[in-house]
């Protein structure tokens, strides 16, 4: 009998520790869910945002809605960011320059704010670009995008792309300079 009373409140502790074990996975598992969720959203964000921007030729003012007042880009080659005006004013010169720019998403990952992209950018050069007169061709380099996205607009975008085979592929050339060897 003595056993028993022993064995009793083991069982139930045993119960009650399994049920609250139970109860943390479950509320872990939840919120994964949630944050999984949360990175797709933030996915089809980009996505759509981009497909947006290459099929109305830049940066609407509807796009414009879904870009925090304080948005930072960072372009390539730069330490210093664009603000959002002189964003919108460069990609108007960029699609200027290349009517059919597009960028081909080939891979997204995300991070709870953060997205990371890997697309292929391609274009017809048709006019100004940098100083370089319309040459007609047909530009295709790869680019790296990371996006951070805060509370549903786009906060920072940082931008990474081959712009030497860009230049290449307008017939720009790399050479050493001349002087002192």
């Amino acid at each position: 009998m003595k056993k028993l009373f022993l064995i009793l409140p083991l069982a139930l502790i045993l119960c009650f520790l399994l049920g609250c074990q139970d109860k943390e996975a479950m509320a872990e598992l939840e919120e994964f869910k949630a944050q999984a969720e949360i990175e797709t959203q933030n996915k089809n964000f980009v996505r759509q945002f981009m497909e947006d921007m290459d099929k109305n030729s830049g940066l609407t003012e509807d796009l414009l809605e879904h870009v925090a007042d304080d948005f930072k880009w960072y372009i390539w080659g730069s330490f210093e960011p664009l603000s959002k005006k002189e964003c919108t004013q460069y990609m108007a010169m960029v699609y200027a320059a290349f009517p059919d720019f597009t960028h081909g998403m080939e891979d997204m990952m995300a991070e709870g704010e953060k997205v990371a992209a890997r697309c292929t950018v391609r274009g017809t050069h048709q006019g100004e670009f940098q100083g370089i007169p319309p040459t007609g061709n047909k530009v295709e380099y790869g680019a790296l995008q990371l996006w951070i996205i805060k509370d549903g607009k786009i906060a920072e975008l940082r931008l990474q792309g081959d712009i030497l085979m860009m230049m290449n592929q307008l017939g720009m050339e790399l050479k050493p300079k001349e002087g002192d060897k």
